[in-house]
């Protein structure tokens, strides 16, 4: 295929937010790098939902830029997770800049415009050089984002520490792509899968070196056990609301990208990555549930419940054979994107209201905001899996699908982790109800992006965990992934 038969209008939406995202940024810098711009936050989420209507209407059916672009429902779900995480986040940041005049906003948004484009990139690509340029796009953006704040030592120490592990963890994945590329000569990940078989029966130790060091960097990127210990660091250290994009909008980015890598370049040795996957996501659910017990950081505290929660996500990759399992592991993505950033949405309220990240800043919040406590209440029941709320379906079908794939085992420490969580998130719940307000505390007021975002996601938590078969419905409805 010449570059004159090739569809560039699959690239569409990538070309869109990509020129929106040099628009906003060029606007920035002829306006002044200084004072308050709004204006550039209501374009910033203007740009994400038109780039959101271009992905529905170009990625609604099956296609390729030469086997090194993909386009399918995989991707289009994805890309509107990506889409929609950034507009949350831009939402809740909005307030925030406001009041932080040491964060030049121009910047700021147009490097989460750019992390949304580089996570497109990534759950399309089918290519190890498309895939790695979508990763660092990504990458490069987190490590500015985390260390925005460049007069504030921990989040100077957090940007740091990201960007040192992080370019480790690159360097890894880099190594590992090597052995594919010098094994096969090829980087597209379609000819590797279809030589993958082959590839393992005679190159079986060469093989694994590269998927344990493509692992250990991608590990990284969604924080799993035992890749995990920045997390804590960079989440405590960086502005709240990037701590909100690094937990979800980054991490569910890397898993699509690890699934597309697993399912089209080493589907032929399923049954050799399978049991490492659901190992490493044992070892990653206990070790976030058990170090969040003693945790009095709320950031803290919500970076190895995101750890946990990572684990979670890992069961229905290690169990994936046919479109069952991408279905449940869109819903949980779904259901994880909501839940979360509705928590961190009320996390930023709280914490700027009180100047403080302990647990005690929501003493009394129920007093001081009815809505709030209850909204909040019902984020962290639903990332503990309580009946009628999005996190419990989830984890139910996630539960499920371990069963139904023989891994009994994985389907026990799901339970007995889950169980654990609620020990750390009812210790917020107890501060919100049963602790009185201090006494200079104040009844909160939130912005209005704030409470747009707190209502969505508290909404849309509530009716997945009442009526999941909506949303069920249609992801059963697609061949999701080429070449499943």
């Amino acid at each position: 295929m010449t570059v004159f038969d090739t569809n560039w209008a699959l690239l569409t939406p990538e070309i869109a937010l990509g020129t929106l995202a040099l628009l906003i940024f060029t606007i920035d810098f002829m306006t002044g790098i200084h004072g308050k711009k709004p204006f550039i936050g209501r374009l910033s989420v203007l740009s994400l939902i038109i780039t959101g209507v271009l992905v529905v209407m170009t990625n609604r059916t099956s296609g390729s830029i030469a086997d090194v672009f993909i386009i399918d429902p995989y991707a289009m779900i994805f890309k509107l997770i990506i889409l929609s995480g950034v507009v949350a986040v831009i939402l809740i940041s909005m307030s925030y800049l406001e009041k932080h005049k040491d964060v030049y906003q121009g910047e700021y948004y147009s490097l989460m415009l750019f992390s949304a484009l580089g996570g497109m990139l990534m759950v399309s690509s089918a290519d190890l050089i498309t895939l790695f340029i979508g990763l660092e796009i990504v990458s490069i953006s987190s490590y500015c984002l985390a260390g925005f704040k460049k007069h504030h030592r921990h989040s100077t120490e957090a940007a740091i520490k990201y960007v040192i592990l992080g370019g480790t963890a690159s360097a890894f994945i880099l190594y590992g792509m090597s052995f594919l590329y010098g094994l096969t000569g090829s980087t597209s990940l379609v000819e590797i899968g279809a030589s993958m078989p082959q590839l393992f029966q005679d190159y079986t130790f060469m093989i694994y070196l590269s998927f344990f060091f493509m692992l250990g960097g991608f590990g990284f990127k969604i924080a799993m056990v035992p890749f995990h210990m920045w997390a804590p660091d960079v989440y405590e250290g960086a502005p709240t609301p990037v701590t909100a994009f690094l937990s979800v909008v980054s991490k569910l980015a890397g898993f699509g990208l690890v699934l597309r890598l697993l399912v089209t370049g080493f589907e032929g040795i399923f049954q050799e990555w399978a049991f490492i996957i659901a190992t490493m996501a044992a070892l990653t659910m206990i070790t976030g549930n058990l170090i969040a017990l003693p945790q009095r950081n709320v950031k803290r505290l919500m970076a190895y419940s995101g750890i946990a929660q990572a684990g979670y996500i890992l069961v229905p990759i290690a169990t994936i054979i046919t479109n069952v399992g991408v279905n449940v592991l869109m819903f949980y993505s779904v259901a994880y994107l909501f839940m979360t950033i509705g928590a961190f949405a009320i996390i930023l309220l709280v914490t700027e209201d009180t100047g403080s990240h302990d647990l005690n800043s929501f003493a009394g919040l129920f007093s001081r905001s009815p809505y709030m406590a209850v909204a909040m209440t019902v984020f962290l029941l639903s990332l503990a899996g309580m009946p009628l709320t999005a996190g419990f379906v989830g984890k139910a079908n996630i539960f499920i699908l371990a069963i139904s794939g023989d891994m009994l085992w994985l389907a026990v420490v799901m339970i007995v982790t889950s169980v654990i969580s609620f020990v750390y998130y009812f210790g917020i719940i107890k501060q919100m109800f049963m602790v009185e307000p201090r006494a200079n505390d104040k009844t909160l007021s939130p912005s209005l992006g704030t409470k747009v975002v707190v209502t969505v996601a508290f909404t849309f938590t509530l009716v997945l965990g009442f009526l999941p078969g909506w949303l069920m419905d249609i992801f059963t409805a697609f061949d999701w992934i080429r070449l499943l």
